[in-house]
């Protein structure tokens, strides 16, 4: 769907905030390395908040609106939202809880599908909380890798599948939509497959769906409950990614058709876990964050290009295939031949922080994540310190 072009004045809230402002910041981007460390690496984005959730907010503390989450404005938000961008109209309200954030209502449907010491499939390399989260609820990750091209690898999917189906247990995969660390964006002929093979081998699919805003020009994001044959499964999706929100926890789990029965029991102690100021600060997001969000996805685009130029003039041993979706880099840092994982010379060498690609599991290892949500100037003095570390 066309980007909302209803104010085109905003400007780009990447380039709001200068590198003073942002150190005095107290989150992990901004708090975890020493002050010489440029923080290029956890999912945090440089920007001031978007005027609608600011104003939301404040309205929720002058009014000390500030007990217990209630009612579905969050999910209307969410249906508006998905109508509106994504041209889906098939997200019911009254198939949707809200739980504390997206890993949080992850957990809650895995447990509604599967059981103790079932097996759950991931596409790796993926988002690494995916295998701490699966293992420390007593489930056992099962990796699916992805392809050479950063995409599902159908064949490899369905003999995961198929090597599950003799078990007594009931196997469930964790689909990570858009595809954290490549970016990659699932075509609707991709998630049908997908679908096709689930329902084929009796798995079911629960959807992260967490960084579907956040596409580049030309990509288009479409929802898994919007294509045929998944009306089984669940989706979890949130305001937090995209409007940097993630201090202000709240999800919405999206349940489809036939698996509303598993969604009515999910226990009512999982609703109270949300911040209810949270969840006003999404809602108002996305009603009214429009505006905001395009200058970001902008602005966005603009760094997937400077980073590209930077890295084939500085760093041309790095290969880089720039993201459909998310703000974050993938880049394959192999052919450097370096002496230990990429992250660790980076940041000892040249005092700018990414995220290692091995926690990402099978096809992480020298990689690292690039965090693209900063300012022009930062992208490119991070390549100029990468540069330097290897030089």
């Amino acid at each position: 769907m066309p980007r909302d072009t209803s104010a085109p004045d905003t400007p780009n809230p990447l380039r709001s905030l200068s590198l003073e402002q942002l150190r005095r910041r107290t989150s992990m981007k901004w708090r975890t390395y020493p002050e010489d460390v440029l923080p290029l690496w956890v999912a945090e984005m440089d920007v001031p908040l978007a005027e609608p959730v600011v104003r939301a907010v404040q309205e929720a503390l002058a009014l000390g609106d500030t007990g217990y989450p209630a009612g579905t404005a969050y999910a209307e938000a969410l249906a508006g939202f998905a109508a509106g961008r994504w041209g889906w109209d098939g997200l019911a309200v009254e198939r949707t809880a809200i739980v504390p954030d997206v890993m949080l209502g992850i957990v809650e449907m895995l447990k509604l599908v599967s059981g103790p010491g079932d097996p759950v499939v991931v596409n790796s390399p993926v988002y690494p909380p995916f295998y701490g989260f699966v293992e420390n609820m007593g489930r056992k990750a099962v990796e699916a890798p992805l392809g050479a091209d950063g995409r599902i690898d159908f064949a490899v999917l369905e003999d995961t599948f198929g090597r599950l189906r003799g078990d007594a247990g009931r196997p469930a995969y964790l689909l990570c939509s858009p595809h954290n660390p490549t970016g990659a964006v699932h075509t609707a002929d991709e998630l049908a497959s997908v679908a096709a093979l689930a329902r084929t081998y009796g798995v079911r699919v629960v959807a992260d769906e967490i960084h579907a805003p956040i596409t580049a020009a030309g990509a288009t994001f479409v929802p898994y409950l919007a294509v045929p044959g998944a009306e089984s499964g669940l989706s979890l999706m949130s305001a937090s990614k995209a409007w940097n929100l993630a201090g202000l926890k709240a999800a919405v789990a999206v349940a489809g058709p036939e698996a509303a029965d598993d969604l009515a029991r999910l226990p009512e102690e999982v609703g109270h876990g949300p911040s209810h100021v949270g969840v006003i600060a999404h809602t108002a997001a996305l009603r009214d964050g429009g505006a905001w969000l395009d200058a970001l996805l902008g602005g966005l685009d603009d760094n997937r290009r400077l980073l590209t130029a930077l890295l084939a003039e500085h760093l041309p041993a790095v290969r880089h295939e720039p993201s459909q979706a998310t703000y974050l880099a993938w880049l394959d840092c192999r052919a450097l031949d370096l002496d230990g994982d990429p992250a660790d010379v980076f940041l000892e060498r040249g005092r700018v922080a990414l995220t290692s690609g091995i926690p990402f599991g099978t096809g992480g290892a020298g990689f690292v994540r690039l965090n693209l949500a900063t300012s022009p100037e930062l992208i490119t003095e991070g390549v100029r310190r990468m540069a330097a570390a290897v030089g």
